[in-house]
C-alpha cells in the first residue's frame, strides 16, 4: 500500500485560530492542567465563581454533570471564550472537508484521552439554527472524547461567519495532515466555487502554492474508481498525477491503476508506462538500450517526487549521475527551493 506522508507546513498556532493581533491566549499548559487534572493552576487563571463546577481529571468526569457550560474565560479582545461544554450540545461542521476518519488512529486517540484528557481545546461557534454549538476545528477530538465517555470537552467559542467555516476546517486538517489527497482536492475546489476566487488568490489565502493547488484539483479529473483507490491510500498522489498524463482516456487510466496496484509499480515505473502507452505505435528512432536504473535510485526518485510534489528523475552513469527536478514556473521553483532549504512550503 502506497501512502503519502505529507507535511503540514502552515504553522497556524492556537493564537492564529482565535484572531490575529490578539494577545496570546492563556491556554497552553493551563488548558492541559484544566482538562488532565493534577497539574498546577496557572497564575493567571481566575478563581471559579461560587458554586461553579470544579474541573476534575477525565477519570473523574463520569459523575453526572449539569448541562450548563462551566464558567467562561475570555481569551482575546475579539470575544472568543474558553469553556468546558457538554459534549451533547455540540454538532459537527456540515462543511467539514474530511470524510474519512481512520478507525485505528481514532482508537489511539480515545485511549490517550482516557489516560490524559483532551490536550487541546476544540474550536466551536454558536449554532445559528438551534441551541448548542457547531464545530469549526477538532471534530476528531470531539468524536474520540465522546467515545471515551467524557461528558464535557474544553472548547474555544468563536463567532465565525458561514463563509469562513470551510476554510478554517480545511486549514486545520491540512495542518494536521489528516486529509487524503482527494478530500483535499475537493475542498480546494469547493473553496474556489464558494469564494469565487482564482487559484492564485486561494493559494495566498491559505498559505499554499498555486501549482500545488492546481495539481491537487487535477486529481478530480480521474475516473471515480481511480479516485477511490487514491482516497483509500492504495495509490499515492504521485501515482495519480502520473495517470493523469495517460492520453487514452478513462478506461486506460483504470486499467493502468489496477496494474499499478497488482504489480506494486513505483511512481517512476508508472510514469514510464504512461510514456510508452502514449507513444503507442508511432514510429520512433531506434536508440541504444539504456541499462536499467538501479532500484535504489528508483526508490530515491519516488521519495523525492513525493516530498517535492513534482516529477523527479534520477539517472546513474558509470562514474557519475544526475538528479532532474521539474518545476512549472518561477513560483513553483521557489516553492521547491523553500522545501529543500527549510523543509517546508
Amino acid at each position: 500500500m502506497v501512502k503519502d506522508s505529507g507535511k503540514g507546513g502552515l504553522g497556524r498556532g492556537l493564537g492564529a485560530l482565535i484572531g490575529a493581533g490578539a494577545p496570546q491566549p492563556r491556554l497552553g499548559a493551563g488548558a492541559a492542567d484544566v482538562v488532565i487534572g493534577g497539574g498546577k493552576k496557572p497564575a493567571n487563571t481566575p478563581n471559579p465563581a461560587p458554586g461553579a463546577k470544579k474541573t476534575k481529571a477525565p477519570g473523574l468526569l463520569n459523575n453526572t454533570p449539569t448541562e450548563k457550560a462551566s464558567n467562561a474565560t475570555t481569551v482575546d479582545e475579539f470575544g472568543a471564550t474558553y469553556q468546558e461544554l457538554p459534549i451533547g450540545t455540540i454538532v459537527p461542521n456540515e462543511k467539514q472537508p474530511r470524510q474519512v476518519f481512520d478507525e485505528e488512529q481514532l482508537a489511539e486517540l480515545i485511549h490517550s484521552i482516557k489516560e490524559f484528557g483532551v490536550m487541546q481545546p476544540i474550536v466551536v461557534r454558536p449554532n445559528s439554527t438551534k441551541d448548542g454549538y457547531e464545530i469549526i476545528m477538532g471534530e476528531r477530538r470531539w468524536r474520540a472524547a465522546s467515545k471515551a465517555g467524557l461528558k464535557r470537552i474544553p472548547a474555544i467559542i468563536r463567532h465565525t461567519p458561514d463563509g469562513d467555516m470551510l476554510r478554517d476546517a480545511l486549514l486545520e486538517n491540512i495542518h494536521r495532515a489528516q486529509l487524503n489527497p482527494l478530500e483535499e482536492a475537493a475542498a480546494y475546489q469547493q473553496l474556489l466555487e464558494e469564494f469565487g476566487v482564482t487559484q492564485a488568490e486561494l493559494a495566498d489565502k491559505i498559505g499554499r502554492s498555486r501549482p500545488l493547488i492546481t495539481n491537487m484539483i487535477r486529481l478530480l479529473q480521474l475516473p471515480v474508481t481511480v479516485q477511490r483507490k487514491v482516497a483509500a491510500g492504495v495509490l499515492s498522489a504521485g501515482h495519480a498525477r502520473a495517470l493523469l498524463g495517460l492520453k487514452a482516456g478513462a478506461e486506460a487510466q483504470e486499467a493502468l491503476a489496477n496494474r499499478v496496484v497488482a504489480e506494486g509499480l513505483s511512481v517512476r515505473a508508472t510514469e514510464e508506462a504512461v510514456t510508452l502507452a502514449n507513444r503507442g505505435d508511432q514510429p520512433h528512432k531506434k536508440t541504444r538500450e539504456k541499462a536499467p536504473t538501479p532500484e535504489f535510485f528508483v526508490r530515491a526518485a519516488d521519495k523525492l517526487a513525493d516530498g517535492l510534489d513534482t516529477k523527479v528523475t534520477v539517472t546513474a552513469g558509470k562514474k557519475k549521475g544526475k538528479i532532474v527536478v521539474e518545476f512549472a514556473g518561477q513560483e513553483d521553483f521557489e516553492r521547491i527551493m523553500n522545501i529543500l532549504q527549510h523543509g517546508e512550503e
